[in-house]
């Protein structure tokens, strides 16, 4: 059946979701936490399944920073169960759908049955073409910039790079994956409106999408309407464009 929702208008090659929400949603409805985390994984699937289908070629989705790892050690591990559970019954369906699944983060940190699981459907999905799905997991921004500091020091002492030669190109190649493009649109849920420490790099010219509902209540109606607000907007990148509106002014 036809998805009376698909866009029809070129959607943005690369899609990131900051997934806010869970607790907020359960406390609202009377739950513990743990409930919100697991109703949010319906908000995930659809996400998902509506992204590939509509022809979003990367999507990632923040779904455990490091600042994470500060909360209360039974929602901590609860976390870990639903993550596991959720790759180990994914697989099948990223497989039929042709998506390839990728990590972002630092997965040394996550449980060995969760580092296991990963690894599993890494190189299960390896050749999915349609959509690449990132899950940043035990990821933050800084981290991830002072992991690929730490590394060019290292390249600089050890004679291998120049410190002349140290530039962003250096800098990309050292992130957590340098083949993922920048993202085109941040789609953040929950009313809160800032980046937490999410692709702090990669977001330099991303436009941003903030909706006020919780990440258990979003639906691919409200990743189309992020879609088509995102396809309204004029990308400049630093630059005047021919035409421009901002510059020549509206025409009555």
């Amino acid at each position: 059946m036809a998805d009376p929702l698909k866009p029809n208008f070129p959607v943005p090659r690369h899609v990131g979701v900051i997934m806010d929400g869970n607790g907020r949603w359960a406390r609202r409805a009377g739950l513990i936490r743990l409930r919100g985390h697991e109703a949010g994984i319906d908000a995930v699937r659809d996400t998902v399944e509506a992204a590939a289908e509509w022809g979003i070629e990367h999507l990632t989705l923040f779904a455990f920073s490091v600042e994470n790892w500060q909360r209360p050690r039974a929602e901590v591990s609860g976390l870990m169960r639903f993550l596991e559970k959720f790759l180990r019954k994914e697989k099948a369906t990223m497989l039929r759908d042709g998506i390839r699944m990728r990590v972002l983060g630092r997965v040394s940190d996550l449980p060995e049955s969760v580092q296991a699981e990963i690894r599993d459907v890494e190189e299960a999905t390896a050749h999915g073409t349609r959509m690449t799905l990132r899950l940043a997991l035990s990821y933050g921004g800084r981290q991830e910039l002072t992991d690929a500091i730490q590394q060019l020091a290292g390249d600089v002492a050890a004679g291998r790079l120049k410190p002349e030669d140290v530039d962003a190109t250096s800098i990309e190649s050292r992130l957590y994956d340098p083949q993922m493009p920048d993202p085109d649109l941040i789609i953040r849920t929950a009313g809160e409106v800032r980046l937490s420490n999410f692709l702090l790099w990669q977001a330099s010219y991303a436009e941003f999408h903030f909706l006020d509902i919780m990440w258990p209540e979003f639906r691919r109606e409200h990743l189309l309407h992020a879609l088509q607000d995102y396809d309204g907007r004029v990308r400049r990148f630093g630059k005047v464009l021919k035409k421009d509106p901002a510059v020549e002014g509206h025409q009555a």
